[in-house]
């Protein structure tokens, strides 16, 4: 007699599996894991030196340490949809091995002698004791602190209650915290996001941030999962609305495909399209007159909030991209915009590939397919049809 077979969504009779790790099975894998265990636990991820701005607008250098840590503990359970930053951690960080990264940091770069800024990333949240030892979360506040240094830190929401706010300003008065708040709209943040967290969430955590004085650093995601290019643009330019008041910055990335995500299954299956940069020109340009109510640039009285715009990845396949012909120009000029706020760094772009952009922009806006109708800008058309 054949045993009955039982219609679940995955399996047959056996134990069935959870979406959770079906999603993320290229972080389960024997190579992955693998070369998890291949990173060196007392050395960074990678620590860099770019142009930055002081909040009060004096220029600067900033380095960049993006720390090797166990990871974000929301990945640990669920995880967004976009966020692939489980890529450079290593499951058994240790306290020591952090200390150690730390001091190679600063060894690298003669102690930050030479930048006034510093920027800590741990693919997770700074301020989250599951994720980074307390100890750790105190040399950093304290020796910054110490070194007359501006530090901007991330975390999530959750992290920013009064009491955790309330020991961090004890060590260090004065910093930075960005919360990747990815959109102001419940709907969007549930189902296209999952980011575990809802816009009061954010709204609490900002007001707990402006009682302890501390700067608020909020990213917002452009065109996330589940969206198409369309609704993105309108989208972005009102969440920037809605956050610019509460915002000191307000840095909107432009979606780029993280390997072993979501996206990046819908993006192999031709189901997602990273943005396009004329879409950041026009967002940036509409959302211009809510930075700058009275037509100013970077630093004038009007100025609401600081507006960035960094595309990872720029002009390339799997980051916001055009035709390839005007990327780099296109890319140069938002970056340009992100330290002068002055639309007058976009005059004289063009290329023929707008007109395609525009075309694409209206076909969606008759026919919103949540998906997008967006074709491949790059390669020979006739191949990419092949490919479907």
């Amino acid at each position: 007699m054949v045993n009955n077979i039982s219609l679940t969504l995955v399996g047959g009779n056996e134990k069935p599996a959870k979406i959770h790790h079906l999603v993320k099975a290229p972080a389960n894998t024997p190579w992955a894991l693998a070369k998890q265990q291949s990173w060196d636990a007392n050395h960074p991820a990678t620590v860099y030196v770019t142009p930055e701005t002081l909040p009060d607008g004096t220029p600067c250098n900033a380095v960049t340490v993006i720390l090797r840590t166990k990871g974000c503990h929301w990945w640990w359970s669920s995880g967004c949809t976009f966020c692939g930053y489980f890529n450079d951690t290593r499951d058994d960080v240790t306290n020591e091995n952090l200390h150690a990264q730390w001091e190679a940091a600063k060894t690298q770069h003669n102690g930050f002698k030479d930048q006034k800024m510093v920027k800590i990333y741990t693919s997770g949240s700074l301020l989250e004791d599951r994720e980074i030892p307390v100890e750790f979360q105190e040399t950093v506040l304290r020796e910054c602190h110490e070194m007359n240094k501006e530090l901007i830190v991330e975390s999530r929401c959750e992290q920013l209650t009064d009491d955790k706010l309330s020991w961090a300003t004890k060590i260090n008065p004065s910093f930075t915290v960005a919360v990747g708040l990815e959109a102001y709209d419940d709907e969007v943040l549930r189902f296209h996001v999952n980011k575990g967290f809802s816009t009061k969430a954010w709204d609490k955590a900002v007001e707990n941030l402006r009682k302890y004085n501390l700067r608020v650093k909020t990213y917002l995601m452009f065109k996330p999962p589940f969206m198409n290019e369309v609704d993105a643009l309108e989208h972005g330019v009102r969440w920037i609305k809605d956050v610019a008041a509460k915002s000191d910055e307000i840095s909107v990335n432009p979606m780029n495909i993280q390997r072993g995500t979501v996206i990046d299954r819908l993006h192999r299956n031709n189901e997602y399209r990273p943005p396009w940069l004329w879409s950041l020109v026009e967002m940036i340009k509409r959302a211009h007159p809510i930075i700058y109510p009275e037509g100013g640039t970077n630093g004038s009285d009007d100025q609401v909030c600081r507006l960035i715009i960094h595309p990872t990845a720029g002009g390339k396949i799997r980051g916001a991209h055009n035709c390839g012909t005007c990327d780099k120009f296109v890319v140069a000029a938002i970056e340009r915009y992100a330290v002068s706020g002055d639309l007058r760094e976009f005059n004289g772009l063009s290329c023929e590939c707008e007109a395609i952009w525009q075309q694409e922009l209206a076909l969606e806006s008759a026919l919103p397919l949540p998906l997008g109708i967006s074709r491949p800008r790059r390669g020979n058309r006739l191949e990419n049809l092949r490919s479907l």
